[in-house]
Parts: C-alpha cells; sequence; structure tokens
C-alpha cells in the first residue's frame, strides 16, 4: 500500500521528534510577538529566537529584568553587535570605562558601569550567549501566506508560515485548525506535494511581491493546497 503522511506504526510525536532533531525551527516574527508577557516571554536577536521565561520567573524580584519585560515579543538586535554576537560596547561618558552600551538601563548578567561591592561576577554565562538553554528556534528572514482547503468539510484557513517551513512544518501549525490534519492527502491541483520540502520546493512560488508591484491584493490570489482526507490515523 502506498505510504502518504505515516505508516500506522509511527506516531505523531514520533515523527515530529525526528523532524526537529534534523533541522532547526523556523519561526515568524509574528510568533514571537504572542511571546510578550513576564510568564510568557520570548525575545530575537540576530536572526535566533530566545524563551527567557524561566530565567526571568528565577530572577522576578531583580531591577535589571525591566528591560527584557519592556521589550518582550520584540526583536532586540539593535542592542548586539552583529560580528561577536554579544552586547555593543561604549566608553561611558561618566566613569570613562569601556563597558556594554545599555540605553535601557543595566540588563541582567551585565556589571555596572562604576565599581560595586554588590555586583557578583561569577553568575555564568549570560542568556545572550547560551543557545543551548534558550535558544528555541531560527527567525524567518520572510514569511509568506497559504490557503488550506479541507476538501472534506469545504472550509479554508489561511496561515502565515516561514518561507523556509516544510509543509509538515506547515502541516504542526494547522493542527491548531484541524487536529487530524495529519490524516489527508495534500495536492497542489492533482499533484500530490512532499511533506519534507517547503512550499518553493514543491512548486509553489512567493509571488507577493509579484502582486505588490502590480498593485494587486495578495490575499485576493493567494495559493490553495487542497487536503483529502485519506484514513484517521490519527486515531490509533
Amino acid at each position: 500500500m502506498k505510504k502518504t503522511m505515516w505508516d500506522a506504526t509511527d506516531t505523531l510525536l514520533d515523527i515530529e521528534t525526528s523532524a526537529e532533531s534534523k533541522r532547526p525551527r523556523y519561526l515568524n516574527a509574528s510568533e514571537v510577538k504572542l511571546h510578550n508577557r513576564p510568564d510568557d516571554i520570548w525575545v530575537s536577536f540576530l536572526g535566533r529566537v530566545y524563551d527567557v521565561t524561566a530565567m526571568v520567573r528565577r530572577q522576578a524580584a531583580d531591577p535589571h529584568i525591566r528591560p527584557l519585560l519592556a521589550h518582550a515579543g520584540k526583536d532586540i538586535s539593535d542592542w548586539f553587535d552583529p560580528k561577536t554576537r554579544d552586547l555593543k560596547r561604549h566608553v561611558d561618558p561618566t566613569t570613562q570605562v569601556w563597558c556594554p552600551y545599555l540605553p535601557h538601563g543595566q540588563l541582567l548578567g551585565t556589571p555596572p558601569p562604576y565599581p560595586s561591592s554588590s555586583w557578583q561576577n561569577d553568575t555564568g554565562r549570560p542568556w545572550w550567549r547560551d543557545e543551548a538553554l534558550y535558544c528555541v528556534g531560527v527567525l524567518s528572514n520572510r514569511s509568506r501566506k497559504i490557503r488550506l482547503v479541507n476538501m472534506l468539510t469545504r472550509t479554508e484557513t489561511t496561515l502565515l508560515v516561514p518561507e523556509e517551513a516544510t509543509l509538515w512544518e506547515i502541516l504542526q501549525r494547522h493542527l491548531a485548525h484541524n487536529a487530524h490534519a495529519a490524516s489527508y492527502v495534500w495536492k497542489f491541483g492533482d499533484r500530490e506535494l512532499d511533506m519534507a520540502k517547503t512550499l518553493e520546493q514543491n512548486g509553489i512560488p512567493n509571488e507577493s511581491e509579484d502582486f505588490y508591484k502590480l498593485d494587486l491584493d495578495e490575499d485576493s490570489y493567494l495559493p490553495a493546497i487542497f487536503l483529502y482526507y485519506s484514513d484517521d490515523l490519527t486515531e490509533l
């Protein structure tokens, strides 16, 4: 029998874990923006996305988390030197000391611009240099919209997805709208799509710039992927 999505012996978790172990997780800026609360705080910089929720929770009483709280869900690339991937530095005009440039206030993990007996310099690796602990994905260079048409229910869903995302990763986003999305065969026209490839790799180009140049409403011309119900393998 032809295998379309997975064999019955596979599970959603097995496939998701396998896929994620081989490639980075791509995220839209709009997805990062949703994590903008003290109990759920992400930031992005220099193309990476960081979940600092646990750190902020641990240091809730420390006033030096305020710059992060004020920029929750935002891109803070302007804080960093792209060559060193460390905080920008300058000479403090008051102390004449070479130190991190912190226009939004002292940041957790940075020394004060002046000698202080209360400063602890054994805080370990700063969070912005600890990708293994805090980095949760790669910020997409470009996002695009796609229409998913469920041919069983005759319903449509429009998703904003990273251009680098594979169809499998788009399927993961679609689960919020259809918990059994993996039980469908995905087609563009009459052609079955390769779930391990991106939209572009599947021959579905991003034409949003062309629509912009022609002053056409992109939403009226979005490409549509048709989902045909196959077998409910999500109910095992």
